[in-house]
């Protein structure tokens, strides 16, 4: 492993701006570590603040879908994208939200092996059809999703985080974006 988040050379803004210092450190108190994401981003504060924005809009916002269906449709993107960094992060989020590690490695190897009730088993099929060929979604596919319990507004949401994570897979695999180290050990 590289100390450096990318492979890029775009060292972060030093010193960084009061606000983004404070977001750092309330990562570090909260985590225990500041995600490589964050310090890959934090060589232009304007995208570092786009990024988390978005990224806490989909992720941490009200919601009918809850922080792991969030965290599970991250890593089903992740897997079809096969993207390292998103990989090891958010399974490591699913293995905590979930407390099953056998889940969280089911659904970064293939979620179509896991145990899943039929809400979330639409659900990860919807993402993955996003995912693999977008263009071939149909009205079908989201009465799908309405048939167990989701709301056109949960619709939403489940595309908004899948459409963020194909993004952020493109450009964490674009640029050789390295997982913290911490992530491979947690929820295990």
């Amino acid at each position: 492993m590289t100390d450096k988040p990318t492979a890029l050379d775009l060292p972060m803004v030093d010193p960084l701006p009061a606000s983004t210092q404070k977001y750092f450190d309330t990562c570090g108190n909260k985590l225990g570590i500041i995600p490589n994401v964050l310090q890959a981003y934090a060589f232009d504060i304007g995208k570092l603040n786009a990024f988390t924005a978005f990224y806490n809009d989909v992720m941490l916002a009200e919601s009918g879908l809850s922080k792991l269906e969030r965290e599970m449709i991250a890593v089903v993107v992740s897997s079809i994208n096969k993207c390292f960094y998103c990989l090891t992060a958010h399974g490591a989020t699913v293995r905590q939200l979930s407390g099953s590690p056998i889940l969280g490695e089911q659904l970064v190897m293939n979620y179509r092996s896991a145990t899943l009730n039929i809400r979330h088993k639409a659900m990860l099929d919807f993402v993955a059809l996003m995912t693999e060929s977008s263009h071939h979604i149909e009205e079908a596919n989201r009465e799908d999703l309405r048939a167990v319990g989701f709301s056109d507004r949960d619709i939403w949401d489940i595309a908004a985080v899948a459409g963020f994570f194909n993004m952020t897979n493109r450009i964490a695999s674009a640029t050789a974006m390295t997982p913290n180290p911490e992530y491979h050990s947690q929820g295990r």
